[in-house]
């Protein structure tokens, strides 16, 4: 994966738990929904991941 693609994938996940942890204040049903959210960034970025690994031919540590 490029750095840029990992840079986005850190950045926006951090995003995301920040607004998460806020929304913990406010609203219960917010901060799971972009708690979820988080978690399928986070997972997405590891199958990116893994498909450009696939893809390169390179294994998979």
């Amino acid at each position: 994966m490029s750095k840029g693609l990992s840079l986005w994938f850190a950045v926006s996940s951090i995003v995301l738990l920040m607004f998460c942890a806020i929304a913990i204040s406010y609203s219960a049903w917010l901060a799971i929904l972009l708690g979820v959210v988080a978690i399928g960034n986070i997972g997405w970025g590891f199958v990116t991941k893994a498909k450009r690994q696939r893809q390169a031919g390179t294994p998979t540590v």
